[in-house]
């Protein structure tokens, strides 16, 4: 298979004394959709805030397009096409919604801001109707497509997910998928951090379980929809 995109191996991260993640590896390729799984607290989104080395790593390697990053800057890492739709959404809350989307060009540049408003409006149409409205006004799921719409405006080439169904009600969860779907079908790679595992299994080429910190099952999205051990810890038994 061709070298990864980003790859973790054997990566250790703590929190002072308490250790995090524990000799974790995984390979995302460029194209592929790829899903982390787990409970809350399993240290999911502490994987993703460490490709920012936030916290760093303290042991093994994080590498991505062929370089290692675990002690590179936050700068760096986002100005190299690697960007976040963080968990909580997160955007600027007195900022209008076309500011908010402006603000994801920092790593870039506004070279070429203007047209990539254009393609977010039009991939996000409710972002277009409300794009001089403040964020704080929208609801849960039209603030979670600002949050990654933001994170497309730095045009990047890996986007990372942290739990982008959280606290949304159902139908807005499916149009948020699909929103996924089809950038995933464009080409762009994808890993994505979630609690919801059956929309995130069926969205994903691949997935990874998260335990305590550690990885405890791989395998494709198909494979882990029916595996036995996830059907009953993440998907109700069913």
């Amino acid at each position: 298979m061709s070298t990864p995109l980003l790859a973790f191996k054997d990566v250790d991260v703590f929190y002072g004394p308490i250790q995090a993640l524990r000799k974790v590896s995984l390979q995302i390729h460029a194209g592929e959709t790829v899903s982390l799984i787990g409970a809350n607290g399993a240290g999911k989104s502490t994987l993703l805030m460490s490709i920012f080395g936030q916290p760093r790593a303290r042991g093994g390697s994080i590498v991505y397009q062929g370089r290692e990053i675990s002690q590179s800057s936050a700068h760096y890492v986002a100005s190299n096409g690697i960007a976040q739709s963080p968990e909580g959404r997160r955007v600027f809350p007195d900022m209008t919604v076309e500011e908010n989307l402006l603000m994801g060009t920092i790593p870039i540049g506004t070279a070429h801001a203007q047209e990539d408003l254009q393609r977010m409006f039009d991939l996000f149409p409710r972002l277009k109707d409300r794009r001089n409205q403040r964020a704080m006004t929208m609801s849960g799921g039209e603030q979670q497509m600002l949050a990654i719409a933001r994170a497309l405006m730095s045009r990047p080439t890996l986007l990372l997910l942290d739990e982008p169904s959280l606290g949304l009600a159902p139908i807005v969860v499916k149009q948020i998928f699909q929103i996924l779907r089809e950038l995933a079908r464009n080409g762009m790679t994808l890993f994505l951090v979630e609690q919801n595992a059956n929309h995130a299994l069926r969205l994903s080429d691949r997935g990874y379980v998260m335990v305590n910190g550690e990885i405890r099952l791989s395998g494709t999205g198909e494979e882990l929809l029916g595996n036995q051990q996830v059907r009953e810890a993440y998907l109700g038994g069913h």
